[in-house]
């Protein structure tokens, strides 16, 4: 008696236990790939998103004002250091927010496109038949009439209007089954793709978009000119935008009108200006427009907003040997109430007056201190008691000596270097306050006269390709929540089978509410009187 030979294992182990780690593996990435395209996950995910927004509003961006990031680091010397390696300055760019963000996007994609794909099918499928036993359902009816199932049935479908509806043949007689409220659920995919639309606009609108802030001096100063970036004062681009694409455009500022209550409180601000664009560039025409807040001029793609306002201090200089230099320079607002400002202005003197560079530079002034629009005193204090310009003054300390314009160090627009102060390079000459009009003379003999303030205002260059579709989408989320909160689903049947006497039959009624029960007792009653209007009774004569 011969032994079969053992048959040869077409697995070795090693490819066995692959295989095992492959399926293990494939099973995991399929409970994953489930969980993360929940519904469920994607809200959590939208909530986690808003969450992570917070600290974007409560802490300083370094997008906006890298001054401020610095200043808090300075100040919160423990956490200040974390936050910023866990780049809390930079929410709207971090890791953690871009990795929520592009998470949610997978996540309603995965979520909404198959039930898409389930409700076109649902869409184009016929009405279900109707259950065996119709008295089991949570609504029912039942009557007898006179006529043939044909006419009853074709009566009962005439009523039935605004309702899908499918007539079948039975071996007991006519069905009829018809339902309504496919909207419900077309809504609510409408929602939920608007939104996926939303934050996809949104981040077009930061890739591709830009904002840029500039301050422009009113009553025929300089104007502005959005060549490049670097004729703004701050300017965020989006990563796509390298600063080269700029829509050109320029605009000059002919005044600022304020109106306030008498306790200081801002009625309304609006500013005439001027703007070239487009052939009036190089046809030199300007075209008038009244800026408002909250009524931006709109041209070629960009936005330009009134943002806020200020003053623009003026001061003239008469060096000893007779030659003057006047300035006007923006002051930064310290009090939004009262206006009350601080400020500094850096004068150079005249050429030749010192050939010896190092010489010019130790007799550099600078002047630096308050501006209030109308001015009180106590004592020597100066403050501010009103917004509007109807009593200039300014409270100054001026300094002789290196003030830092030839380092090409970048400073402070609004103060002083204070290592310059520290280290004797900059001497205090002399602290006084001056009205418009009154000058104050310098041990040398230099005057430096204080001659009033100009109103300047913030303007904000706001391009966003995305505003539009953020618009549109919003309006339909609205309009898509709106419908899945009204439309109800609603299923109907009606059985028509032969009576219990010649010329009669049976009908009997049975409803099913899909979504919201609420309502539909009274719904299916009048449905149920509108199905069965006009047809006749039975003769209560026997046949």
């Amino acid at each position: 008696m011969t032994t079969a030979p053992p048959r040869a294992d077409t697995k070795s182990p090693k490819t066995g236990g692959f295989g095992a780690i492959l399926r293990l593996l494939g099973r995991s990435a399929r409970t994953l790939w489930r969980a993360l395209t929940s519904m469920g996950t994607a809200l959590v995910l939208l909530f986690l998103l808003a969450l992570a927004a917070v600290p974007g509003a409560l802490l300083p961006q370094r997008s906006l004002n890298d001054a401020k990031v610095e200043q808090y680091i300075a100040e919160h010397n423990i956490i200040g250091p974390w936050l910023n390696r866990l780049q809390f300055f930079e929410v709207f760019s971090s890791f953690w927010f871009t990795a929520i963000y592009a998470l949610l996007f997978i996540s309603l994609v995965g979520c909404l496109t198959p039930r898409m794909v389930e409700h076109v099918k649902s869409m184009r499928a016929v009405p279900v038949p109707a259950p065996r036993n119709l008295s089991r359902l949570p609504k029912h009816a039942t009557a007898e009439v006179t006529g043939t199932q044909q006419t009853v049935a074709a009566g009962i479908a005439r009523r039935l209007k605004g309702w899908r509806r499918v007539t079948r043949d039975t071996d007991d007689g006519i069905e009829i089954s018809a339902e309504k409220g496919y909207l419900r659920e077309f809504g609510n995919i409408v929602f939920h793709f608007s939104l996926l639309g939303l934050l996809v606009a949104i981040a077009v609108g930061k890739l591709f978009g830009y904002e840029g802030n500039v301050i422009v001096i009113a009553n025929g100063g300089p104007g502005f000119c959005s060549a490049s970036p670097a004729a703004f004062d701050s300017f965020r681009a989006g990563n796509s935008v390298d600063g080269t694409s700029l829509y050109p455009m320029c605009l000059r500022v002919n005044d600022f009108q304020a109106h306030y209550l008498p306790n200081g409180q801002a009625l309304s601000f609006a500013s005439n200006i001027d703007y070239q664009a487009g052939d009036d560039l190089a046809a030199g025409t300007w075209r008038p427009y009244r800026l408002e807040v909250n009524h931006p001029l709109r041209i070629g793609g960009d936005r330009v907003y009134l943002q806020g306002h200020g003053y623009a201090p003026t001061f003239t200089v008469t060096f000893p040997n007779g030659q003057k230099r006047t300035q006007t320079l923006q002051w930064r607002p310290d009090d939004q109430h009262t206006l009350l400002s601080s400020g500094v202005i850096r004068v150079d003197p005249p050429g030749g007056m010192y050939p010896d560079p190092s010489e010019r530079r130790k007799h550099q002034l600078a002047i630096m201190g308050l501006f209030a629009p109308t001015a009180e005193l106590d004592g020597t204090l100066l403050s501010s008691k009103y917004p509007a310009a109807n009593d200039p003054a300014v409270a100054i300390d001026i300094y002789r000596g290196d003030t830092g314009l030839d380092t090409g160090r970048p400073q402070s627009l609004f103060t002083l270097d204070p290592r310059l102060i520290e280290q004797k390079r900059l001497t205090k000459v002399k602290r006084t306050n001056l009205k418009q009009g009154q000058e104050v003379k310098l041990d040398d003999g230099t005057v430096v006269r204080f001659d009033g303030a100009t109103p300047f205002v913030n303007l904000q260059v706001s391009h966003d390709p995305g505003q539009v579709w953020v618009l549109v989408f919003a309006m339909s989320m609205m309009g898509g929540l709106l419908v899945s909160l009204i439309v109800r689903r609603r299923r109907v049947w009606a059985k028509i089978s032969p009576g219990g006497t010649a010329g009669t039959v049976n009908v009997e009624l049975g409803g099913l509410a899909r979504t919201d029960n609420s309502g539909w007792g009274n719904e299916f009653e009048k449905l149920t009187e509108r199905m069965l209007a006009d047809l006749p009774e039975p003769s209560k004569e026997k046949v």
